[in-house]
């Protein structure tokens, strides 16, 4: 495969900055962001004031842990706009992602935000090796789903050719690929192998495709599998980090010429590493919770938001900004399910508002070639139900599951007492059988 670099004239000047350029842009965007949360976000000034301090009191980088957290509880209870900085007038976009009660994390984006969003994305795409006149073919999901609209106003902002396939329909994204000749394709890594497996399901030579880069994110994995996707498909993969909360793919991003992790877009976002149970400030190289401040967004700001990806801060190699190693775990129970998370409590919340189910269920999780698949089992509280009642209860559940969660499952309904209990009566809740290479 080829290797395409970047050359220096292409990149913006923030990109080959000092780090004294980058600290000094850091704090002045940084004490904005303090200050205007403070003032417009009720949330941010109840926050601030129980922790005893102020806005004023930030002076340097470091002054940032004097800072409280916020976490996915703090944006639940503010739901659905309770965290926006703008009036609903300015808001021009909402995403928004799974939550762990049943309702979604809504973000909202302002015009500029949409703007600064693409740039960030087209900035990635060009680090990957893109250029203006490449076609790109994106297979992220399209909707409230950050991925797909965010890949595709980064592809046309960088002067691309935009090919808003969405995801599924594989015999169909092979043949548009065939016919259009895109040379990038935007995906989650576990899809492309999925394509990878079509094409040599309909006797094609994916080698052969136009295909030269991929651009894979939406869900951890690994250099193993980077090995795999280039051997087979004779492409460049690199990595795009993003989430929601902090404003979508295109947060982090690998460059092509280096593949060591992707490089954080520090002008934007302020990471910090901490340790996940005490919450103190980690040095870099040192493995921890990722904490993400941004630094420019107006609708949505966020402040020392606690990702629950566990990960370290590296030094810089291909820019002039810090990497973020290979996300290894969560600090929460969090699960990704092709590209979506999936919290066991909101599967409890479905399985609980059947009264004939016990409380008690497991998640099974497999991958099946290079998808992952989910059976959820659950027991019945009673023998007396009948097996068509049996049926219906899984039936009405599984659909529920699809519709509130947003995975397919299979749904096993078991009798009662067939679930494993632990010495302490509970059960073990996942079980995920996925290989962790």
């Amino acid at each position: 495969m080829a290797i395409h670099t970047t050359p220096t004239q292409l990149l913006e000047p923030i990109e080959t900055a000092s780090r004294d350029e980058i600290t000094a842009l850091q704090t002045r965007r940084l004490k904005a962001t303090l200050a205007n949360v403070y003032q417009n976000v009720p949330h941010y000034r109840r926050a601030f004031d129980a922790a005893g301090v102020h806005p004023d009191d930030f002076t340097a980088l470091a002054d940032l842990t004097k800072f409280p957290f916020t976490t996915k509880k703090d944006l639940r209870a503010n739901y659905p706009f309770g965290m926006f900085a703008v009036p609903q007038s300015r808001i021009m976009r909402i995403h928004a992602s799974s939550g762990t009660t049943g309702k979604p994390t809504v973000v909202g984006y302002t015009a500029n935000d949409i703007d600064n969003w693409a740039d960030l994305v087209a900035r990635s795409i060009r680090a990957a090796g893109g250029r203006a006149g490449d076609m790109v073919h994106i297979s992220y999901g399209y909707g409230l789903f950050t991925g797909g609209l965010g890949a595709h106003y980064g592809a046309e902002r960088l002067g691309c050719t935009v090919i808003p396939m969405s995801g599924g329909q594989t015999e169909k994204q092979v043949q548009l690929i065939e016919d259009f000749k895109p040379r990038i394709i935007m995906v989650t890594p576990s899809y492309m192998q999925v394509i990878i497996e079509e094409y040599a399901r309909l006797g094609l030579d994916v080698k052969k495709s136009s295909l030269e880069i991929g651009i894979f994110g939406a869900e951890p994995w690994t250099n193993a599998m980077r090995r795999d996707i280039e051997a087979a498909a004779d492409m460049d993969a690199v990595d795009i980090y993003g989430l929601s909360e902090v404003m979508g793919p295109g947060v982090a991003s690998e460059c092509v010429e280096s593949k060591d992790g992707p490089v954080i877009w520090e002008d934007h976002f302020y990471p910090e590493i901490i340790n996940p149970d005490t919450g103190e400030l980690l040095a870099d190289g040192e493995e921890g919770e990722l904490v993400f401040t941004s630094l420019t967004k107006e609708a949505f700001p966020i402040i020392r938001y606690r990702t629950r990806d566990l990960t370290r801060l590296l030094p810089p190699t291909s820019r002039a900004f810090r990497r973020m190693g290979k996300i290894v775990g969560r600090s929460d129970d969090m699960l990704i399910i092709r590209g979506v998370n999936v919290f066991p409590t909101q599967i409890e919340e479905l399985v609980l508002a059947h009264p004939e189910l016990t409380a008690l269920y497991q998640l099974v999780i497999t991958r099946e070639g290079h998808l992952d698949e989910v059976e959820v089992l659950t027991e019945l509280l009673s023998a007396a139900v009948s097996s068509e009642q049996t049926a219906t209860l899984g039936n009405t559940l599984q659909v529920r599951i699809k519709n509130l969660v947003g995975i397919s499952a299979k749904v096993s309904v078991l009798a009662p007492g067939a679930i494993e209990r632990t010495q302490t009566g509970k059960s073990r809740r996942v079980i995920d059988k996925r290989a962790k290479a």
